[in-house]
């Protein structure tokens, strides 16, 4: 509210002044009209022939306004939860999605709420909307996805100095939800999936790359002693009898077959 150094006029005095002599011609009972009660989480902005009384408000607790010259307007501090409605927006890589949030914020100065804007609820809840589309509308559907935080503090601090000059703070504010387009979703799934194939196709590869090692390892520790694969053999043979099985198959060594056709031919 600007400053103006100009009162009420003589005409205004006037009337204060026959507005006070008609409250003390009628005490008792005209103090219960003159008399208001705030609340602790209230302030009231009191006009006085159109004019703001104070630049402060009054409250909380008890008031005294004039029957005939005085008004007032009870404005209620409490942070306020605004929820708002989804709203559909288009990425800057062009994908359409929809997006709902919420504001919490509350009216630290009273007078302004009274005096700057027509309704300080409906006014904030529309400039919140307004700015959730702009600034969403400048980022990617990964940045949208990824840094729901980053977008709210930006969000935040837009909607805070826009709505310093109504008395109105900003607490916080969150995004609830983010909604994209059925194929979007499932050419997103398949993305996913097929990355998840690759990494399982690597990790896969490397665990054959390391028993390759592995059994070439094994195998020439067994060549530089004879006696190791027989004994390795047994152990097989023990660990596949001790599950029950009916039938075990006990395979022959090639070089077997070999000697027994070499007997053969010379017979």
């Amino acid at each position: 509210i600007a400053d103006r150094r100009e009162g009420i006029g003589v005409c205004g005095w006037i009337l204060v002044f026959l507005s006070f002599l008609l409250v003390l011609i009628t005490f008792p009972i005209s103090i219960w009209a003159c008399i208001k009660v705030v609340r602790e989480y209230e302030r009231a902005v009191v006009f006085r022939l159109g004019r703001i009384l104070s630049k402060k408000a009054k409250g909380p607790g008890m008031i005294l306004v004039l029957p005939c010259t005085d008004t007032f307007i009870k404005v209620d501090l409490r942070t306020v939860t605004c929820k708002i409605p989804p709203q559909e927006i288009l990425t800057r890589d062009a994908v359409t999605a929809q997006v709902d949030g919420v504001v919490n914020y509350r009216i630290h100065s009273a007078v302004s709420a009274v005096a700057n804007v027509t309704d300080v609820h409906t006014a904030t809840l529309l400039l919140a909307q307004t700015t959730l589309r702009n600034v969403l509308g400048t980022q990617s559907l990964a940045q949208l996805l990824a840094g729901r935080e980053e977008i709210a503090h930006s969000i935040q601090a837009t909607l805070d100095s826009a709505t310093e000059q109504w008395g109105v703070k900003v607490a916080r504010v969150e995004i609830k939800d983010i909604r994209i387009p059925m194929a979007m979703q499932r050419a997103m799934a398949a993305e996913a999936e097929a990355a998840q194939e690759k990494k399982a196709k690597v990790v896969a590869a490397e665990g054959e790359k390391n028993a390759s090692k592995a059994l070439q390892k094994a195998s020439m520790m067994l060549a530089e002693s004879p006696a190791g694969l027989p004994l390795r053999y047994l152990q097989m043979l023990t660990t596949v009898a001790a599950q029950n099985n009916s039938t075990i198959v006990f395979p022959l060594p090639i070089n077997m077959f070999g000697s027994l056709g070499q007997k053969s031919t010379g017979g």
